[in-house]
């Protein structure tokens, strides 16, 4: 894929990890105007934020930070205390060109390495809106949740397994409070065959989870998804597309194929019970 190759250096990986503690703060927000009470937190954190939104939603976690400062350890013993009070553990999102002196502070406090997953970018633009891919309407909402989850459910199992399962609601619960986001199903033959989302924050499009319905893999459905968001990236004018997968998974082939460059890694943190949250991902949601 001929282009721009993309560069990651530290101020736009910071650029990147505001524009994802933003969409967890605004989704973990819209989870309880969803359900009409208080319960849970988005409260800024070392120069991030951290979030709970419902139990086991994918918006719980601490992310965006090691950009501005350590977090002191009153901070995080208040923030500990918040997630263990809703009986939830602490996960911890951590770029990998964030201050390198986090590891040790959060080794230090009991956090283990659970996982890893990858952020990929690059120049949006470069394609035309394909013609089997449209603008999910408002009165297709219901409808396009239904067949992302059910898509969601059978995961898609070439490379490494994703560390996280969540239940059908819940993914259906996360992507309907995903704030400021524009969905897109693909189809084929006149069957739902594919949906996938992404939202603007500060000139990054941040690809926030794509799934194709098992019978149509392979098919070239996951590619025209991207394409499709990239298109409408360029038209928005933002100056970078931005992707999540796990390392080693379909979606990753698949974007790398589109010219996406690795940017960074970030390591997942854990303390507490085995943590299932993370952020939308296209490998986390089935391709």
């Amino acid at each position: 894929m001929g282009g721009e190759r993309l560069f990651c250096d530290i101020a736009l990986a910071a650029r990147i990890e505001r524009a994802e503690a933003r969409l967890t703060a605004e989704s973990s927000d819209a989870a309880r105007a969803r359900r009409g009470d208080a319960v849970g937190f988005a409260r800024p954190f070392a120069g991030g934020v951290a979030s709970f939104a419902e139990a086991d939603s994918p918006f719980n976690k601490i992310i965006g930070l090691g950009f501005d400062g350590l977090p002191s350890a009153a901070s995080l013993d208040e923030v500990e205390a918040a997630f263990a009070e809703l009986g939830a553990p602490v996960q911890v999102e951590l770029c990998e060109l964030a201050d390198s002196a986090l590891g040790v502070f959060f080794t230090q406090r009991g956090y283990r390495l659970e996982s890893f997953e990858n952020v990929l970018g690059r120049r949006p633009g470069g394609f035309d809106f394909p013609d089997d891919v449209r603008l999910s309407r408002d009165d297709e909402l219901e409808r396009w949740l239904s067949e992302v989850a059910d898509a969601v459910a059978v995961a898609d199992t070439e490379g490494l397994p994703s560390h996280e399962e969540f239940p059908r609601e819940t993914v259906v619960n996360a992507m309907r409070d995903m704030a400021g986001v524009t969905r897109y199903a693909a189809w084929r033959g006149g069957d739902f065959a594919g949906g996938a989302s992404f939202r603007v924050t500060d000139g990054i499009a941040q690809f926030t989870g794509a799934a194709t319905v098992p019978a149509h893999r392979r098919r070239g459905v996951q590619t025209a998804l991207l394409r499709a968001r990239l298109a409408a990236a360029a038209e928005a004018g933002c100056d970078v597309a931005v992707v999540t997968t796990q390392p080693g998974s379909k979606s990753h082939e698949n974007v790398q194929r589109q010219g996406f460059d690795l940017l960074y890694a970030r390591a997942i943190l854990v303390k507490g019970t085995s943590a299932t949250s993370s952020s939308g991902a296209e490998s986390r949601q089935a391709s």
